[in-house]
C-alpha cells in the first residue's frame, strides 16, 4: 500500500512539473451579475498572516466585520455570496483577498491583483471550457489552460507551452 501511495505521489509531482515554473498562473474566476467576472490570483502583494486571516474570518458580516490593523493597513472582512472577502483599502494594488479553505481546512488566499491579466474574451473562453473534473486543455494567448469547476467558481491553471 505504501508503495502505491509513493507511486501516486511521484506521478502527481511529474504531472505538476510543467506548472512549477509558472508564477501567478492559477486564477479563480467568479461570474458576477451582469455577466461580468471577478478574477482572483493565487499570488499577490497582500500576504496576510494566518492569524490575521482567521481573526478576520470569524468576524465577517455582510455589512462588514470589525476592522483589524495589519501590515497592509486596516482590514475589514465581509461575508459575501462568493465567500469571505477581506478589504484592504490602504494596500497599493492588492486591495482585497478572498478566503478559501482546502478539504483539510487549510487557508488559501485569492488576491484581487496579480500579474496574469487576460482579456474579457479570454476569460470567457476559459470559463466556458471548465468541467468539474477539468475541461480540455485550450490555448489562450501564450498560455495553455485547463479549467475546473469548484466550490468558489472556475479555477484555471495556466502555463506556457514548452518550445
Amino acid at each position: 500500500m505504501e508503495n502505491r501511495v509513493k507511486a501516486a505521489f511521484a506521478l502527481l509531482l511529474a504531472l505538476a512539473a510543467p506548472l512549477a515554473g509558472a508564477a501567478d498562473n492559477v486564477l479563480l474566476i467568479q461570474l458576477q451579475s451582469g455577466s461580468r467576472y471577478q478574477v482572483w490570483h493565487t499570488e499577490g502583494e497582500s500576504q496576510l498572516s494566518d492569524d490575521d486571516v482567521m481573526t478576520l474570518e470569524v468576524n465577517a458580516k455582510p455589512e462588514g466585520g470589525e476592522e483589524l490593523a495589519t501590515a497592509f493597513g486596516p482590514a475589514r472582512p465581509y461575508e459575501t455570496p462568493d465567500g469571505i472577502v477581506i478589504r484592504l483599502p490602504a494596500a497599493p494594488h492588492d486591495k482585497a483577498v478572498l478566503i478559501d479553505r482546502d478539504s483539510c481546512g487549510h487557508i488559501r488566499l485569492w488576491h484581487a491583483a496579480g500579474t496574469t491579466n487576460l482579456s474579457e474574451e479570454q476569460i470567457t473562453e476559459v470559463f466556458m471550457s471548465a468541467l468539474p473534473e477539468g475541461g480540455p486543455r485550450i490555448a489562450v494567448g501564450s498560455y495553455n489552460v485547463k479549467a475546473f469547476i469548484g466550490k468558489l467558481g472556475v479555477t484555471a491553471t495556466l502555463w506556457h507551452a514548452k518550445k
